[in-house]
């Protein structure tokens, strides 16, 4: 987790420090996992408007990601076309639905001169001398320039050629760094399957090759929104099946239609009133971000794009030309950033859920069994209504067994709210921040049936705020019960170790902190106890 250095206030409370030992009884330690680890992660991203607003919200953590590239791609909802006159079309895409029939045609929901990631990089640039005061781990803009590229945009699932995308996503898998380099698919995956294609028809048939495709499945993860031009099963998983593919599911819902049937603990974060408070009226940021009835178009005419218009009911729209395939919202609400999933379990937030797929943050997780729904392969019923059972649905409402996972949404809505406010505060001391949580001991431990572990955590506030405490069990360990916790709202706490666990199973404590600030800021440190044989 990355903190920014306490400043000091001239009327500045003491921190609230929570001194911590961590004694475990007769428990096994385990070495802790470096904190100042930042995930090396590339985006790929169409012009979809939640694209543009999940993108937003990444470089608000660019403090906490290593950004290895900010490409654009393309989707079976947005390709450029080759600028030839060449008509594409292909059975059953977004222009094959709805009754449309526009298609084959010379390109499909590309504005000319598309240029929307730098746009949000112009935004982040104006933007830095504020986010540099309250976090000195931001990247310079210029260093965020150099990393744009165009990738495969011409044609949605086309990866017969080489582009500056595909060529620096291919440099980025062969180079020597350490770690492993996470890539998003938010929009198609074909600029990601170029550039593996360019690295097998290198070295398929040489000495280097085994070693080399095993270097590869063991370093790439891959963080898709769905498969939005089907190059990950007519390709990437064919050819590379040992590559990681990280479909989250469970977490809060940042898409469209987030709103509807919205737990009563969720909804106050998706209102008009709370977007325009702490985001549409945030700065340069705020001015690219999109909410219902905003009077903006990522395409002019673009007939399934009618978030913009405000005032209209679902009949009118459709009389207007418009594709309506999500109910009408309340003009400067929540619209969409339908990407999220993809990287925020990459934050830097104390979760370390980047470290394995199933660990789960703020994300989501990763869950044995059957893949998650495809909301991009959109059924054929796509009306209104039916896109509301689809999307709404998943919405984080409260699961009735005992082991849910917990609702983060409120949480990183919050975060969201601070860091805007950062990108227009010039002063440290006019802004909230994060508190310190750490475990005074190591973050993995080996314990035995009917234990005792005693954990101790310090917390502390860089700005003086009353910090709550909070210890709990997260859901995924291999070990499915319940698990005592003594004293869980102390410093200290002690985890009873049941009788039935087995050995090699896990059981994951999470540390919690939340200040009183606003808007109030919480962090984490995850224990994960292990089952000795």
């Amino acid at each position: 987790m990355h903190l920014t250095t306490p400043h000091r206030r001239s009327h500045c409370l003491c921190f609230l420090t929570l001194l911590t030992l961590i004694t475990l009884h007769t428990a096994t330690l385990v070495a802790q996992t470096p904190s100042d680890q930042r995930p090396r992660i590339i985006i790929t991203a169409d012009p979809e408007l939640d694209d543009n607003n999940s993108l937003i919200r990444l470089l608000l953590y660019s403090s906490d990601l290593k950004i290895e590239g900010l490409i654009y791609a393309s989707s079976q909802f947005h390709w450029k076309g080759d600028g030839k006159g060449t008509k594409w079309f292909v059975p059953g895409r977004e222009y094959d639905r709805f009754g449309l029939d526009l298609c084959p045609c010379e390109s499909w929901r590309w504005a000319e001169g598309e240029r929307f990631i730098h746009d949000i990089v112009e935004a982040y640039e104006k933007s830095y001398p504020n986010l540099k005061a309250h976090n000195k781990q931001y990247p310079s803009p210029d260093e965020l320039k150099s990393k744009i590229r165009y990738g495969n945009i011409e044609f949605d699932g086309d990866i017969s050629k080489d582009t500056p995308g595909s060529d620096l996503i291919r440099s980025l898998i062969m180079d020597n760094e350490p770690g492993q380099l996470y890539i998003t698919a938010w929009g198609g995956q074909s600029t990601i399957a170029r550039a593996l294609k360019s690295i097998k028809d290198q070295y398929e048939f040489t000495t280097e090759w085994d070693a080399i495709k095993q270097k590869i499945s063991r370093k790439v993860v891959l963080l898709p929104s769905g498969d939005q031009d089907a190059t990950y099963a007519t390709y990437i998983k064919p050819n590379w099946p040992e590559i990681e593919y990280r479909q989250f599911r469970g977490g809060p819902n940042y898409g469209y239609g987030a709103q509807i049937r919205a737990s009563e603990e969720n909804a106050p974060y998706l209102t008009p009133a709370w977007m325009k408070e702490n985001v549409s009226d945030r700065g340069p940021f705020g001015e690219l971000y999109r909410v219902w009835g905003d009077g903006k178009q990522m395409v002019k005419g673009d007939v399934v794009d009618y978030f913009g218009l405000a005032g209209h009911t679902t009949e009118e729209l459709k009389k207007m030309g418009y594709v309506v395939w999500m109910p009408v919202q309340a003009r400067g609400s929540w619209l969409g950033e339908g990407d999220n999933h993809t990287f925020m379990n990459m934050l830097g937030n104390g979760l370390r859920a980047y470290e394995q797929g199933t660990w789960g943050g703020w994300g989501g997780r990763v869950e044995a069994g059957p893949a998650a729904a495809d909301i991009f392969n959109m059924p054929t019923d796509a009306s209104a209504d039916a896109m509301a059972d689809r999307m709404g649905s998943t919405n984080n409402e409260r699961k009735a067994e005992e082991l849910a996972y917990p609702n983060f949404f409120p949480q990183a809505q919050r975060d969201l709210a601070a860091r805007m406010k950062w990108a227009v505060t010039p002063r440290y001391a006019d802004a909230n921040h994060e508190p310190t949580v750490t475990i005074q001991g190591p973050l993995t431990v080996v314990a035995a049936p009917g234990q005792k572990v005693r954990l101790r955590g310090i917390a502390s506030d860089p700005d003086g705020n009353k910090v709550t405490l909070k210890w709990s069990q997260l859901p995924v360990g291999t070990y499915h019960g319940r698990v005592e916790i003594a004293q869980a709202d102390t410093s200290k706490a002690e985890v009873l170790v049941p009788e039935d666990v087995r050995p090699g199973q896990t059981i994951h404590i999470i540390f919690e902190a939340t200040d009183n600030g606003k808007p109030a800021l919480t962090r984490y440190q995850r224990v994960v106890i292990m089952i000795g044989g």
